[in-house]
């Protein structure tokens, strides 16, 4: 519980009505999307940097935590308040201050919603590639701490290579830019970089400057069902070898597609086992070209049917098979684990043989789907958490499928960061000299360990060491 002077100084700089002490209000920011529950002692709203600056002062003064959050649609735990403290919600922040179409730039703050981003700028022709599955929601901000991906990562880049500068507050509320509107820069550290990623470990982001592409001319789908996850693994290494690079490469596995069939009334074919859901985009005289080559490419390889939208409409029904997963899955069991490893791309049949194997070790189903043309899969693992022993029995076939990415040379996370999760994990994948080192950026940019804490760091007595 804060000291009522602390509320009134908070009250101060933003307002009584931002700021909220009722229980009632403090349950809606105390858990994101993996439901792990913990309350905060207050939240405030700030409305600009000067006040997210003046609650990161008093914050260091009292040594109080501060837990920056956007829209809470993060799978890890990044922006939970494990430890009470402030919740900073950053929402009110949420204005496109500036699109500079002549330099191809889009200046923002950080409570922007994606997809309002990306609506906005495509209104006069330029694109905003990132796309997360939470955009409708997901707040710019958010996706800048996590260093968010989506399915067009493949070919455009994930949430870092569009981040061109910040504003930011830092744990004592001093206010820094990094980098700037331009292309280039090489002056000092890249801070920029450091940010983005840092799961709001390091500082409080106030402004975004983004780099926006010309938006392409037109774009065309196809869906190619094929009799084993060999055959679309190997589609997509010789489609990229065909030096076409789709704007999306979805995969779904053979439990994803049995799901499906189950779950929808979605006309899938018995003998496929794996799909391809692809995506081409550019000038249009060129996607006729391109879908017609990739069907040649991909049909000696165990296709079982291809199927090329002609409209927006048909288009819309061919993604409703990869939308139609989420809700199919409660069929299978009513909760899950999602994780999302990262794996080559020409290792991912490699790596569904092993998350079979270790669904038939511990008898529960884990379902497979995800970004093809990057290796990055969505592991779900679903259980009846009312059963006794599914938890247990989840958890190790967790470490089991971390272990098999890391021995194919992937990683733990691809998108969905670290935060309170997968803390206990990171002694497998980096080593303690890497871990020291952030350690001690942490330490020299945050003395006293006031914002976010808690979070990527496991303390000794819950490391899982490498096998």
């Amino acid at each position: 519980m804060l000291d009522s002077n602390i509320i009134s100084s908070l009250q101060q700089i933003s307002g009584k009505e931002q700021v909220l002490t009722d229980k009632a209000d403090l349950i809606c920011y105390s858990y994101d999307a993996t439901q792990k529950q913990y309350l905060p002692d207050v939240v405030v709203h700030p409305a600009n940097t000067a006040e997210v600056s003046q609650i990161m002062q008093l914050a260091c003064k009292e040594k109080i935590p501060v837990f920056p959050r956007g829209a809470g649609t993060g799978f890890t735990g990044g922006s939970v308040p494990t430890s009470g403290g402030i919740v900073m919600g950053l929402t009110r922040l949420d204005k496109i201050l500036e699109i500079d179409e002549e330099n191809l730039i889009a200046t923002i703050e950080p409570g922007v919603v994606t997809a309002d981003l990306q609506k906005t700028v495509e209104k006069v022709g330029l694109f905003y590639p990132p796309d997360p599955a939470s955009l409708k929601v997901s707040t710019m901000g958010g996706n800048v701490a996590e260093c968010a991906g989506g399915p067009r990562c493949v070919k455009y880049g994930v949430t870092k290579d569009y981040i061109l500068g910040l504003e930011i507050v830092t744990p004592t509320g001093d206010i820094i830019k990094t980098g700037g509107p331009t292309m280039k820069g090489v002056v000092g550290y890249d801070l920029t970089k450091l940010i983005c990623g840092s799961e709001g470990t390091l500082a409080i982001i106030t402004k975004i400057i983004v780099k926006l592409l010309p938006k392409p001319e037109a774009k065309k789908t196809m869906l190619v069902l094929f009799d084993s996850i060999d055959g679309a693994a190997q589609a997509v290494s010789a489609i990229i070898g065909g030096k076409i690079i789709p704007t999306t490469l979805e995969f779904l596995d053979a439990r994803t597609l049995d799901c499906i069939r189950e779950g929808t009334d979605l006309e899938v074919p018995d003998d496929a086992r794996a799909v391809l859901l692809i995506e081409v985009d550019g000038d249009r005289e060129f996607l006729d070209k391109q879908v017609g080559k990739i069907s040649e490419i991909v049909t000696p390889l165990g296709t079982v049917e291809i199927r090329v939208a002609d409209t927006a409409a048909e288009s819309e029904e061919l993604w409703q098979i990869r939308r139609s997963v989420s809700a199919s899955l409660r069929r299978v069991n009513p909760d899950k684990y999602n994780e999302d490893i990262c794996v080559p791309r020409s290792k991912v049949p490699v790596m569904i043989r092993k998350i079979d194997s270790i669904a038939d070790k511990y008898q529960i189903p884990i379902v497979n789907f995800g970004h093809a043309g990057d290796g990055n899969i969505h592991v779900n693992i679903m259980i009846d958490g009312k059963v006794p022993g599914e938890e247990e029995k989840a958890e190790q076939a967790i470490i089991e499928v971390f272990k098999g990415a890391l021995e194919l040379g992937g990683t733990m996370s691809g998108e969905h960061g670290v935060g309170i999760m997968k803390q206990p994990f990171i002694p497998m994948e980096l080593s303690t000299p890497a871990v020291d080192y952030m350690k001690t950026i942490k330490r020299a940019l945050d003395p006293q360990n006031i914002l976010n804490p808690g979070k990527i760091f496991p303390s000794d007595n819950t490391k899982v060491e490498a096998a």
